[in-house]
Order: structure tokens, then sequence, then C-alpha cells
């Protein structure tokens, strides 16, 4: 089994990593000394307008749009540190530039890491009932902290908050990435941590006291980063929920890349005990990463409980750098796909994954009259193989890259393989994701959602997901290449 280097992502920010959202316009240069060829500006998945993208912060919905906040080095390559830039939606599909939320080196205690915004309906941090908060890690001099900011503005900016840091470093390196939810039957915040192999439960009642609880700890998935905890109700059923725990993670030790790994189970006594099945990925592909879930507060309780919302960065840290083009570094921001936990796929609760279903709408034409040649670097194959009984094999190839994606009806395993055509990379970059269909799963059906940059795809029945970074290169030269499907049919995206 070829083993994945363990890459930290602090090892490739120090040399630069910020980004800032710019007008989304082509480009064909090549990054200067430098064999790759630029990626080309996807048409819906978000990129920062120049510089360095990298983890998303959990969106949140305010005055009538969605705020996705995601770290930004505007100083990439030559300068260190990360902000917090922002982005705004009406409907989690086409994603606007919005300018610095909280910019890096506000203080004196470093740069601004990945954290979480949150809506402090009843006022506890005494900033006012509706007050828009933020915590997010800093870092200076190697120490991580929590620190704690305001937005005075419907979180469109930020300020830091009088006494931070809020949490100090107990004396551990890793120590980062807080993720805030309320309790509301406790009346009080729960905060999980990012601490190597292990997260950390800390609970406050005013966002700036913070009381540790519990830790829940790991073994063979290397540096945990970006953790998540939520609630869910299995097959929407109101009466029996579960508990999620979510992070990213090193799947080194099962032969693939980073990617998001989560565990199903209680929290109880301030603790989280995970049920006795091991833990999933929540993507099988390689490249889904930082993840951040959220629900609508719209909905009614019962709903959000049924359906989260999730997006992650579409990237890995092996080969992060190496992508880097003239434009913009780091990158895109995945689709978002709604999430639902049920028992029909396994023994045990799995999240089951679906694109956004507003993401039908770029679909503008019908299908194409030659689907071997889709002429444009964004489009959608929506893949048959109702009756297939042979292992079937679909290839996007282009002038810079391909993307093979083989499926075996026997095994009932599905594998992506990115395969270089200009220049050579390295392991973690060439390495095939193999993954089985789960026993209640169907892979007769596929959606393979293709933009500048990337190809994810969900099978119909959400049983599976594959998100891949791959540059393929010239849409004129791209082609659809496909042995033993039943039908394939594309259509142009257009956002």
């Amino acid at each position: 089994m070829p083993q994945m280097p363990a890459v930290r992502r602090r090892a490739v920010l120090a040399a630069g990593g910020a980004v800032s959202l710019a007008a989304c316009t082509a480009s064909n240069e090549r990054p200067p000394g430098g064999d790759l060829p630029v990626t080309r500006r996807p048409a819906y998945h978000l990129t920062p307008p120049a510089h360095w993208m990298n983890d998303p912060q959990r969106p949140l919905f305010r005055d009538g749009q969605w705020h996705l906040y995601y770290l930004y080095n505007a100083d990439f390559p030559h300068g260190n540190g990360t902000a917090w830039a922002r982005a705004v939606s009406v409907d989690m599909v086409t994603w606007r530039p919005a300018g610095v939320a909280i910019p890096k080196y506000v203080d004196a205690w470093g740069d601004i890491e990945s954290g979480s915004a949150v809506v402090d309906e009843q006022g506890t941090a005494g900033f006012g009932a509706g007050a828009v908060v933020a915590l997010a890690t800093q870092q200076v001099d190697g120490v991580q902290r929590q620190s704690l900011f305001v937005s005075r503005d419907g979180g469109r900016t930020f300020d830091p908050a009088p006494g931070n840091p809020v949490l100090g470093n107990p004396g551990t390196a890793d120590f980062r990435d807080p993720k805030v939810v309320y309790d509301a039957v406790g009346e009080r915040w729960v905060m999980v941590l990012a601490e190597g192999q292990r997260l950390g439960f800390y609970a406050s009642t005013d966002l700036r006291e913070w009381t540790y609880l519990s830790d829940f700890t790991t073994s063979d998935l290397g540096l945990l980063e970006c953790p998540d905890l939520f609630e869910m109700s299995l097959d929407a059923d109101p009466d029996s929920r579960v508990w999620v725990l979510l992070a990213s993670a090193n799947g080194a030790a099962e032969g693939r890349t980073t990617g998001t790994v989560y565990w199903t189970g209680t929290w109880a006594a301030d603790t989280f005990v995970a049920d006795d099945h091991p833990h999933r990925w929540l993507d099988a592909g390689p490249d889904l990463y930082a993840t951040v879930t959220w629900s609508d507060p719209r909905d009614p309780e019962d709903a959000q409980r049924a359906r989260r919302y999730a997006l992650g960065w579409l990237n890995g840290w092996a080969y992060a750098a190496e992508r880097s083009g003239t434009e913009w570094q780091g990158g895109s921001q995945s689709v978002v796909r709604e999430i639902e936990l049920v028992s029909h796929l396994a023994d045990a609760p799995v999240l089951a994954s679906r694109p956004l279903s507003a993401l039908s709408d770029l679909m503008t034409g019908p299908a194409l009259s030659d689907p071997t040649r889709p002429g444009t670097a964004s489009f959608h194959v929506e893949v048959d193989l109702e009756g297939a009984t042979a292992p079937v094999e679909l290839t996007l190839r282009g002038d810079a890259a391909a993307l093979v994606v083989r499926a075996d009806p026997g095994t009932r395993e599905i594998g992506v393989h990115r395969v270089g055509v200009r220049v050579p990379h390295d392991e973690a970059w060439e390495l095939e994701h193999v993954s089985r269909v789960p026993d209640g799963g169907s892979m007769s059906r596929w959606g393979v959602w293709v933009d500048a940059g990337s190809v994810e795809i969900f099978l119909e029945d959400g049983s599976l997901s594959f998100s891949t970074a791959v540059d393929l290169g010239d849409p004129a030269s791209l082609t659809v290449e496909h042995a033993g499907v039943t039908a394939a049919t594309v259509r142009s995206l257009s956002s």
C-alpha cells in the first residue's frame, strides 16, 4: 500500500498563502518557470480574484444572503499568514466576492486561521442580541490560541474583541480550528478544537470564558484539522437523533490522500461516544478537505436536523503549490452538497451526499449533439449503467491531464485516477482512489460535474461521491470517452 506524505498545511502556508476575490477572467498563461498549465477560471466554483485560497469557514445567513468566509493570503507566495475573505450568495450556487472580513495581523496575536462565525441570538458575549461574532485561531511564534471577533455590520467585517485571546494554549503544538455550536438545552456554547490526533471539547456561557469538557482520541489518521460537531435525524425521523463528529484527516494508512472523516455516536455527559463502527469518509475522492457543514436557519428545527449542507476545499496539500498559476493559487471551493443521515446504505448510519438541487439550474440547454466533444470546460455528464454487467470506463481527457473513472458492477467498486499528459506528478496526485458502493446503494446512475480545475462525481442515490482537483487543459481539446457505459448524456453548464 503506498504511503502518502504526512503533509501539514502550515508548512505550505509558511511560503505564503492568502487570497483576494478578483474578476473571473480566463488565462492560458503558464506560471513563470513552470510547466504546469494555469488553471482556467471555473464557471460555478468559488475562486479568489487573486493570490491564495484554502480552508472555507462555515457560512451564515444574514440580511437575505449567505456569507461564506475562507482563508486568504494576499501576499502569496512571498508573504506569510492568512486573513478571512468573504463571498456572498443568495442561492449557494453563485458566489460573489465581497472583500476581506478579518484582516491578518490585526493585533499582536498573529494571523487569522480557521474558526467559525455564529449569530449570538441571546447576546451572551455582551455585544447585544443577534450580534455576529467569530472565533478563530491566531498564531504567533508558533503558538496557537483562540480569539473572539465581533462584527458591527452583520458579518461583513470584524474587529478583535477586548481581552483576546479567550482561550490560551495549554502547551500543545496543535490547538486550532474552533467550531462553535449553541447548546440550547444547556444554555451554553460548545466548542470542538483540533489538537493533533485528538479533538477537544470546551464549554462557555459567554464565548469568552471556556472550560475543558472532554476529548476524543484517534489513531492512524494523522494530524486532525477543521472539526465539526452536529446532531442529525436518522432517516429524517425527528425521534431518532444521532450526533456526528467530523474532521479533516490524512488517509495514508488507508492508501488514500487527505480528506474528511466522520464518526456517528452520542453526545452525553459532555462527551462524544462513537458507535461500534469505524470512521467513514464523507467523500471517496482525493480532494475534499477542511469541510464545513451547516443548516438553513429559516427551516423548522426538524428540517434542519434532517438535512444539512456541506462544502470543502477542492485541493490537496501534497500538490497545492504545484497547481499555482498567475491569476490565483489554491484551487477552488467545492460545490455545495446536501447531506442526510440514512440507515439503508450500511449497518451503521451513513451521510449520503447529493449536489445542491439548485445546481441543476446551470443546465441551460439541450443535450449536446456530440457528447464526445463538449467544447467547454464546464459541463455535466449523466452516466447510466443500468444493465451493465462487465467493467466500464469513463475518461475525461484533455491536453494537460485526464481523469479515468472505472466501475465494476461485479465487485461494486468505483475508482478515480488522474493521469498526467504533459508533465509528471507526484505519488499523491497519481494515486487511484477506489471505493465500494455500500450494499444498500446503487451504482446505476451518476452525475459528473466538470468545471475548470475539478471534477465532482455523485451517485444518484447519494451513496458515494468523488471530488477531484484536476486541470484538464484547453477546453477545445477535451473529449469524453466511455466504454461499456449504457448511456452518457452531456450538457453544458453556465453560471
